[in-house]
């Protein structure tokens, strides 16, 4: 990859100035175990690879800091784009947050990769030929979590729930699995981000007698919460089972296999899934001393593929780097994928177990694999009229 793209011859014009990937995350907040530094690192990783150059132009990769809050990503997005000649924004945890920097970049024409904020919307109602959705998204989590619970036995459900739009959208997607599949939701508990105290939901969650309490949360939240119910008695070694959907490996490493095995989840991304996988994992490890959460390696994996899709146009233009980023296959650590022309990165999800802890054969050994999700079966129909 680094031969090829160096060799390619471009203008003058646009050899003048680098090439610039903003990778715009929280740095600091509840998510930067598995978004922030290690996402920076990421595509750092995978400006590397990319020979450091692309269009005869040096690669240069930003970090900027969204505080979780749209308004601040938004300046930054514009700063970026106005000042600072971003030509690509990529991760963008949150929901709100990436909404609005795909706000801008569409008003300024540039190219967003959403790697982190998981609503379907990102390619239905908001999406754009300059845009790239390529989180697993709540209906790929939910039509994997939900459906395995349920053909499990889990026929009745309770969510506890981010007052959020990630939650709402993945207690909606979820419970529509679990009608259609002819389990039944008995009630949901709300509770506003970055809360400490979940014992009044689960106290409805537990006299509700669902037989599978779904946490539709993420982050410190979700972590905080696994963590009292364990307290409150319910979990994977009660009657009353847990379903968490937007779950990552940085998540059961603070936990603790004692707290989350047997728990069910789905995800794109495993460090321990290929060989490929593994290699990255191997020099992400050396720099960070974590494994990387899926939304690091999506980070690596779309800017890796921006980069790529930008020699093959041969020109910075967006609308024709997107066109190239939906022509050009994408090679996901091991696993192959592309990118629809609604900008919805495809690829097969897998449903892995959380490990018992004496099947656990080292730090980070975490998952195991149940089955593979079709990525026709994981993500939505293509929206119409999306294509670059």
């Amino acid at each position: 990859m680094a031969a090829v793209l160096s060799a390619a011859r471009p203008s003058r014009a646009q050899a003048s100035r680098p090439v610039r990937i903003g990778v715009l995350a929280d740095q600091s907040g509840p998510y930067a175990d598995s978004s922030g530094p290690g996402s920076v690192l990421a595509a750092r990783l995978a400006a590397a690879d990319a020979g450091g150059q692309v269009l005869g132009s040096p690669i240069e990769v930003l970090a900027g800091d969204s505080l979780n809050k749209p308004d601040v990503a938004s300046v930054v997005a514009r700063q970026w784009f106005d000042a600072e000649g971003v030509d690509a924004v990529v991760d963008l945890p949150v929901t709100p947050v990436a909404a609005a920097v795909q706000q801008v970049a569409k008003e300024k024409g540039r190219t967003v990769m959403i790697t982190g904020a998981a609503v379907t919307d990102f390619t239905n109602r908001l999406c754009s030929p300059l845009s790239t959705h390529w989180a697993d998204d709540t209906h790929a989590l939910a039509t994997g979590v939900a459906r395995d619970m349920v053909a499990q036995g889990g026929r009745t459900w309770f969510f506890i729930t981010v007052d959020f739009t990630f939650g709402r959208a993945i207690e909606a997607e979820a419970g529509a699995i679990i009608r259609a599949q002819g389990g039944r939701v008995l009630g949901s508990a709300y509770f506003p981000i970055a809360s400490t105290d979940f014992s009044a939901q689960l106290t409805q969650a537990r006299a509700s007698g669902a037989e599978v309490i779904g946490i539709a949360a993420v982050g410190n939240d979700q972590v905080n919460l696994i963590k009292q119910a364990s307290e409150f008695g319910v979990g994977m070694q009660s009657q009353q089972k847990l379903a968490a959907f937007l779950v990552y490996i940085t998540d059961i490493h603070a936990l603790g296999l004692a707290v989350t095995q047997d728990l069910v989840l789905a995800s794109g991304f495993y460090w321990d899934q290929t060989e490929a996988s593994r290699a990255f994992t191997r020099r992400f490890y050396a720099a960070r001393r974590a494994m990387p959460t899926k939304e690091q390696a999506l980070c690596y994996v779309a800017t890796r593929h921006f980069l790529a899709a930008m020699h093959q146009a041969g020109s910075r233009d967006p609308l024709a780097v997107n066109r190239a980023m939906r022509d050009l296959e994408v090679d996901y650590l091991g696993h192959p994928g592309h990118v629809r022309g609604d900008g919805r990165f495809l690829y097969d999800v897998t449903l892995y177990r959380v490990k018992q802890p004496a099947e656990s054969r080292a730090p980070w050994d975490y998952y195991a694999p149940l089955s593979t999700i079709p990525a026709d079966q994981a993500f939505l129909p293509p929206a119409q009229n999306c294509g670059a």
